[in-house]
């Protein structure tokens, strides 16, 4: 979650929808994303709307935060009225959600099953530093209703996880990912980023075979963009590391897509491998194919039919609203038509179930068969889906496409 906002319109004080938001609103899958702001320490890469204890000060304390963020679940069932479905999938990010006690993620969980319902199987994820578990908590989440589990292990070589500024110790992650499977959990991720500064081929080799020894069921694997105002573009602009190139960017995908296909994973979109079809993370599919959901939390964005809108970033001025009986809305945008083709083409085309043709305009189409020429997509039941090297150049064929 990226911590910059833009301005947007305003959002109503009670948090109201327009109602074409809410036409067919039972006939769309919905979703929830919890934001939980809090780390132990601030990662030099991270650009995303996490707080230390030092940075926050006083006022906000992460004890009552589970109750703060359930009285926005319970406003989004007033916003959202009697024709919500019951919830499809919830992701509990951040930040590091496990710094929460499991009673704490475990009742933010339960609100948003008693106020709208969960889909039977729903998928229900947190995310987790390999650092802040143990057993105990693990079997805790899963006995609060926790189906999946996603560690972000970043890399398993000690020199690039300190250009990263991560603190967790690489051992930790066999450890806990054992533990989750002991707790029950159905399905295990590991998160990991490629093309730190220093970061050598054998590095991001090492990598992968430490994350496949643990036999995961998904794994992503990110290309690290140093964001401005991070500690690492600081340390990159006063040339103490240097920027990776695009070949070696390269060069690290697609070591990466070979040794995860071998080891059974399959590509389903661009950064996104899995065991099969049921270990696919329905909640971030709900988010490439332009789904409702409802993020909770300062920062959090939201879409529903539509409508997107985003929360207040700072924990102290969202926790106050709330308390004030207002929402906790920044800003909000209605999307036209054509803004909504342009996202769908930005974000399916990314998915191996491939993009649509009928969603292109005639250029849009006449790109496509330059694509296929190119070797950089097929076309399979009207669809548009990469190769291999269209993945590589997945931000140029999408240009393409948009003309």
């Amino acid at each position: 979650m990226p911590s910059a906002l833009p301005a947007g319109d305003p959002v109503p004080e009670d948090g109201s929808l327009p109602d074409s938001a809410l036409v067919g609103l039972r006939e769309q899958p919905l979703s929830f994303y919890v934001h939980v702001p809090y780390c132990t320490v601030r990662c030099g890469y991270c650009d995303f709307n996490t707080y230390t204890v030092d940075e926050l000060g006083g006022g906000v304390s992460r004890a009552t935060y589970a109750q703060t963020a359930i009285s926005e679940v319970r406003r989004a069932r007033e916003a959202l009225g009697g024709d919500a479905p019951p919830v499809s999938t919830v992701f509990v990010g951040g930040g590091t959600p496990t710094l929460l006690s499991p009673d704490d993620l475990g009742s933010m969980l339960a609100a948003i099953e008693s106020e709208f319902g969960l889909e039977a199987h729903a998928e229900v994820t947190t995310e987790s530093n390999p650092d802040s578990v143990t057993l105990a908590d693990l079997e805790r989440l899963r006995a609060a209703g926790f189906t999946r589990i996603s560690f972000g292990m970043q890399s398993a070589v000690p020199h690039v996880l300190g250009v990263l500024e991560r603190t967790h110790d690489p051992a930790r992650v066999p450890q806990v990912v054992t533990w989750a499977r002991e707790a029950g959990f159905e399905q295990v991720s590991l998160d990991l980023i490629y093309g730190t500064p220093g970061e050598s081929l054998d590095d991001w080799r090492t990598s992968l075979d430490a994350a496949l020894a643990c036999e995961p069921d998904h794994v992503s694997a990110y290309a690290l963009i140093v964001e401005d105002g991070t500690a690492l573009a600081r340390r990159v602009r006063r040339g103490e590391v240097a920027m990776t190139d695009d070949d070696d960017l390269a060069d690290k995908y697609l070591l990466a897509d070979e040794r995860l296909e071998a080891a059974g994973l399959g590509w389903y979109e661009v950064s996104n491998w899995a065991r099969d079809e049921g270990a696919r993370c329905r909640h971030n599919i709900a988010y490439w194919r332009g789904s409702n959901w409802w993020g909770v939390g300062p920062g959090a964005h939201s879409h529903v039919g539509g409508t997107r809108w985003w929360n207040v970033k700072h924990p102290a001025a969202y926790a106050d609203r709330l308390a004030r009986g207002i929402s906790p809305g920044h800003g909000r945008e209605v999307l036209d038509a054509d803004t909504r083709r342009v996202e769908r083409v930005l974000l399916e085309v990314r998915l191996r179930s491939g993009l649509p043709l009928d969603v292109l305009d005639e250029a849009g189409r006449a790109a496509v068969q330059d694509a296929v020429a190119r070797g950089l997509g097929e076309v399979h039941d009207e669809r548009l889906v990469l190769t291999l090297r269209g993945r590589l150049l997945a931000d140029a064929v999408v240009r393409d496409l948009l003309g």
